[in-house]
């Protein structure tokens, strides 16, 4: 499927939307405009701000100056915790192109984070909801402990399946239901379609993670990172998981038992439990968790959603789900 179809039912709301949130990546300072100028480029496909308009107009059948607001303090706000995501985990590329801080530095990517950071804070100003605002500072929040709570899971081995689903509700799943929840909020909508559309956006973005998980599986230069990545950096994800509790091989199990001390795996084991999390279902395990999560998906949006938008918002998860990078 095409991006091109999801968009339909907001082409021209969208394409508005991408011009204003181009005019918030110019500063008057010229380092600080370089530095902006590569973000801005390798910007990606602006899913997020997709999501806010496709549920604003789901909500209202049209899309409010305040819902591109709203979009553009989430994007600013997830493209900050990035540049600042690249220097703690000293990632060399992003998207497929140069991370910030390696064809700058880190003092340069962690600056240009703050800035856009805090552009992301007078975006949501703009709004004049004292809601979005709000939110938008308990995203931040909760990104930051997501981080924080997958380290501390590593470093004391505390690998299970509902750890790992905790992480992403507030890393990766929190973002898509802030997302829903402000496109909601931006045209009025009361607490009962707000509260359908955020968990919409929340099992959304655990299908998105889990998907983006099983890339590391796979050796694929489109997806911008090494196969084993994850697991090298001591993140555990679904289809590693699921094997080292299943299988009866005596690597899984002494394995396990050294990964709940805090081990690090050495390369020799990274491909070792790759092949084992490919060959003894690891990743269809994996892939049918996204089906489960995909379905409760589909059975939060509310029934006065209009057959467009329905499906518009069904294609963005079945994109989520079927994307190759």
């Amino acid at each position: 499927m095409s991006l091109a179809t999801i968009q339909q039912p907001i082409e021209a709301e969208f394409n508005k939307f991408k011009e204003y949130y181009a005019t918030l990546f110019r500063s008057n300072v010229p380092l600080l405009d370089r530095a902006l100028a590569h973000v801005g480029r390798s910007s990606g496909k602006m899913m997020r701000p997709m999501l806010v308009l496709l549920t604003a107009k789901s909500v209202a059948g049209s899309v409010a100056q305040c819902s591109n607001y709203a979009a553009a303090s989430l994007e600013l706000l997830h493209t900050a915790s990035l540049l600042h995501d690249d220097v703690v985990d000293e990632s060399p590329m992003r998207r497929g192109v140069p991370s910030l801080h390696s064809l700058f530095s880190n003092r340069i990517a962690i600056l240009a984070g703050d800035y856009i950071f805090s552009t992301s804070l007078k975006t949501a100003a703009l709004t004049k909801n004292v809601e979005i605002i709000e939110n938008l500072s308990l995203l931040g929040q909760q990104l930051s402990k997501g981080e924080l709570l997958q380290l501390q899971l590593q470093n004391n081995g505390g690998f299970s399946e509902d750890n790992y689903i905790e992480v992403i509700r507030n890393k990766t799943a929190s973002l898509f239901a802030t997302c829903c929840r402000f496109g909601a909020l931006s045209v009025g909508a009361d607490e009962t379609t707000v509260e359908a559309f955020a968990r919409f956006g929340e099992l959304l973005g655990i299908c998105f993670q889990i998907k983006d998980d099983i890339f590391d599986y796979y050796d694929s230069s489109e997806v911008g990172k090494p196969t084993g990545s994850d697991m090298r950096e001591g993140k555990i994800t679904l289809p590693a998981l699921y094997v080292l509790k299943n299988s009866d091989t005596d690597f899984a199990k002494g394995l396990m038992a050294r990964l709940s001390e805090g081990y690090t795996m050495c390369e020799a084991e990274v491909a070792e439990l790759i092949a084992l999390a490919k060959s003894a279902g690891g990743v269809d395990y994996a892939m049918s968790r996204i089906e489960d999560f995909r379905a409760e998906a589909l059975a939060a949006i509310p029934s006065t959603v209009t057959d467009e938008l329905r499906r518009a918002l069904t294609l963005y998860l079945d994109f989520v789900i079927s994307r190759n990078k």
